[in-house]
């Protein structure tokens, strides 16, 4: 990933926090030269340095991996447009600001019924957390036949948070200010990430 030395984000612990705030992922291999991609939750184990997901059995990316092991799972973050007319400095051009980050791993298909039922089971754990009726994991366990477990070791986290870094302090309050006024929920959190990466530098 192209990521000019301001917007690099190199800290692990804000890269594997970023990843369990925006799980929902996409999964790329590429086996005898064509991708594949899968949109997955993934549940991130930062102790172990795994990511782990499933796919339905029908989906063959579960194959590609076991013939192409090395993969990479993208998140993204926050993004929105940036126009130049928001800036305190004249002369600037229109721009999309985003976070991303990309892990980098060797996978391995899981089709264990046992771990593919914990898998489930933590998956609804954790997004089921604070419903006032959580569904309780009390399925017909012949369906995990339906689905294969995969999971990523993490070898490289790489992350690139292009929060208008390389503008002045006045520009990208201006920036922020502008996206807070917009109303959009997208840009409401574009604006928070953007001030919290001011407050971290």
């Amino acid at each position: 990933m192209y990521t000019p030395k301001h917007f690099e984000q190199t800290d692990q612990r804000a890269l594997w926090d970023f990843i369990e705030q925006h799980a929902f992922g996409t999964l790329l291999t590429v086996a005898d030269g064509r991708p594949t991609l899968s949109h997955l939750p993934f549940l991130p184990n930062r102790d172990a340095g795994v990511l782990h997901c499933h796919v339905a059995r029908a989906n063959t990316h579960w194959r590609e991996i076991e013939r192409s092991p090395q993969v990479i799972a993208i998140f993204t973050g926050p993004h929105g447009y940036v126009s130049p007319t928001w800036y305190a400095e004249r002369g600037g051009v229109p721009t999309w600001n985003y976070s991303v980050v990309h892990a980098h791993g060797t996978a391995q298909a899981v089709d264990d019924p046992e771990r593919t039922r914990q898998h489930v089971e933590a998956l609804a754990a954790k997004y089921e957390l604070g419903r006032p009726a959580p569904w309780v994991p009390d399925y017909d366990r012949r369906r995990l036949a339906g689905i294969v477990g995969i999971d990523i070791r993490v070898t490289k986290l790489e992350g690139k948070f292009k929060l208008s870094q390389n503008r002045s302090n006045a520009d990208r309050e201006r920036v922020v200010a502008a996206l807070t006024a917009s109303g959009s929920e997208a840009d409401a959190a574009l604006a928070s990430l953007m001030t919290a990466a001011a407050r971290e530098s």
